[in-house]
């Protein structure tokens, strides 16, 4: 190579590392350097006995396994996870799929569909919880009119899971819903022109061509889904604050509660560790498996 032609190479990377490096800086920051500092701390006693952090090794993880609480929480996480994940999916699906074949008022339908997802969890949080108040929410009001006994809705470990999960598939579903019909506007009319002329009933359509064809964006939305699983804890603060008995409790507000009301940041770096270790291995499957099974050779 040209000493002239380096010269030239050479100009257009350093500008296109120039244009990066604020990008580049924030990344290392906020994303790169807390990431390696919770990793390193979690080997690290830190608590409000140690005023200056004490390396323990291995001691937080095993403190974390013997917790009844992580477990537990652990467990709530993965019933949200299957409780909302599947649900949301599904009903967004339908929801796209109707949203896409009107020809009248798409719009209005598409924002009604929408609207929740634009609502701030905090908000929404305060929604239902009026609609799950006892007595007096509207849930109650609703049951009244059938003779149904009123249900404390918040206040049984029973019925606290279900609740989140049903104010959470109201919150996602409308969010998914958006990527699907992207993905259904990207499917060639000529295919539904040729199931048509060949007599296709809708099911057979949905099924061989338009499933099919949207099954890399499920991919993308069921992977959007799981994470969100695990990060919407906005509304506990406002709801449930993790009750009764930790039977509404996640493993991000646990992490919080560990760290901001028991001061124990050796602790919450553990568990925030394992978060998200959690999550890479699920998206890892999902990624690796479920990837090489949905797209066409």
């Amino acid at each position: 190579m040209e000493k002239g032609q380096w010269a030239a190479k050479f100009k257009i990377n350093a500008y296109a590392w120039l244009l990066l490096l604020p990008s580049l800086i924030f990344l290392i920051l906020f994303t790169f350097y807390p990431v390696i500092k919770t990793l390193i701390f979690s080997f690290y006693q830190a608590d409000l006995s140690t005023p200056e952090p004490l390396f323990n090794g291995i001691d937080n993880y095993r403190r974390m396994l013997g917790d009844e609480v992580f477990w537990k929480v652990l467990k709530n996480n993965l019933w949200i996870t299957l409780g909302t994940v599947p649900t949301s999916m599904a009903l967004a699906l339908m929801m796209a799929l109707y949203a896409n074949k009107l020809l009248r008022v798409k719009s209005l339908i598409r924002t009604a569909f929408f609207y929740p997802t634009v609502i701030p969890m905090i908000a929404i949080a305060n929604i239902w919880l009026f609609i799950y108040t006892p007595e007096y929410g509207a849930l109650s009001h609703f049951l009244h009119w059938f003779g149904l006994e009123h249900l404390n809705w918040l206040g049984n470990q029973e019925l606290v899971t279900w609740a989140m999960i049903i104010m959470i598939i109201w919150k996602e579903a409308g969010y998914f819903m958006i990527f699907y019909l992207a993905g259904l506007q990207n499917i060639s009319q000529e295919l539904y022109e040729s199931a048509s002329l060949d007599g296709a009933k809708s099911w057979t359509v949905f099924s061989r061509i338009t499933f099919p064809l949207l099954m890399p964006t499920t991919l993308f939305v069921m992977v959007i889904a799981v994470t969100n699983s695990f990060k919407l804890v906005d509304h506990l603060v406002i709801m449930t604050q993790g009750g009764p008995d930790n039977a509404s409790n996640l493993l991000l507000y646990y992490i919080y509660q560990t760290a901001f009301s028991f001061w124990d940041q050796g602790m919450a770096s553990a568990l925030t560790v394992v978060m998200v270790l959690i999550l890479v291995v699920i998206a890892a499957f999902q990624f690796l498996f479920l990837d090489k099974k949905i797209h066409y050779n």
